[in-house]
């Protein structure tokens, strides 16, 4: 098991800019730009079928963008261990676009014979720890590179679990050598969801050990209490409140890659470029000026 190192994460072919996830129906869009998004984010199983169309389009965009591919279907988190099957394809994903980062959730979404649409929760444990460092100790080995490994949205808290959520991926990373993906929106999901604090959620993050961030949009909802519930929806843009949270990293950061997530009533490309230009302009302040209501400036 390695250490992990700080800053070696997306330090290389992905740029400390934002960027979007991709969609084919965008392509022309964003090659005829004159604004060059900073990277471009694939969901792996989306392109691990052998050719056709897809493979097609998102070859040519990586004549001119560098890549980052996500999984969503790993399950790392799942008692009975990776799927070889699933492993083997996502090398072939990697080996044939060798993307500049890879990431996967710190979920499940198997049991058995039974595969979820869902990214599920897990209690935080020593058990559960252990297991998970293992499983993504399998997937380095085989890939021959370290992942990035997301912290989830929640509904619920496991009763069962004994060590908190930051210091549970801080431990992840630190013994298996991974890094980590910082999803900013599900830190605002999760806090709200379960009555915690936001901002000390960030102070005690192990932000050193972060080479992506993810920004996306959530649905507002209540519970059957009247107390809000928030679905982490990825169908609008990104909430003011969020924009505040991401301000907070990046000010104890700096720029890193950051990518605008939008799986689900995708618009039209030049929406998706107003939010990686939100972005990019807190980056570039390093989070000093962040106007709210600068969506619409």
């Amino acid at each position: 098991m390695a250490e992990a190192q700080p800053g070696r994460f997306g330090s290389q072919s992905i740029p400390h800019r934002a960027g979007t996830g991709f969609k084919t129906a965008h392509a022309d869009a964003i090659l005829n730009d004159s604004y060059r998004t900073g990277f471009l984010e694939v969901h792996a199983e989306n392109y691990m079928g052998a050719g056709g169309h897809p493979h097609r389009i998102l070859t040519r965009m990586r004549e001119d963008f560098p890549l980052s591919v996500h999984g969503v279907g790993m399950s790392i988190g799942s008692p009975r261990g990776i799927d070889p099957e699933h492993l083997e394809r996502l090398k072939t994903v990697v080996d044939r676009y060798q993307p500049g980062l890879v990431s996967e959730h710190l979920a499940w979404s198997t049991h058995d014979d039974a595969y979820y649409n869902d990214l599920l929760p897990l209690p935080y444990t020593d058990e559960t720890l252990a297991h998970i460092v293992d499983h993504i100790d399998q997937v380095q080995n085989r890939l021959k590179r370290p992942i990035l490994l997301e912290n989830p949205s929640t509904y619920v808290a496991f009763s069962q679990s004994t060590i908190p959520e930051t210091l549970f991926l801080d431990e992840i990373a630190r013994k298996s050598g991974c890094g980590l993906l910082l999803d900013v929106n599900n830190v605002h999901v999760s806090t709200v969801n379960n009555g915690f604090d936001a901002t000390s959620y960030l102070k005690s993050f192990p932000l050193e050990r972060v080479g992506e961030i993810h920004l996306a949009g959530h649905a507002e909802d209540v519970d059957d209490t009247g107390a809000p519930l928030l679905i982490d929806a990825h169908d609008r843009p990104v909430d003011d409140a969020v924009w505040a949270l991401y301000a907070f990293v990046i000010r104890q950061t700096g720029p890193l890659p950051t990518l605008i997530e939008w799986d689900n009533d995708v618009p039209e490309w030049p929406v998706l470029k107003r939010e990686a230009q939100l972005a990019e302009d807190v980056m570039k302040n390093e989070g000093e000026r962040f106007l709210l209501g600068a969506r619409h400036g």
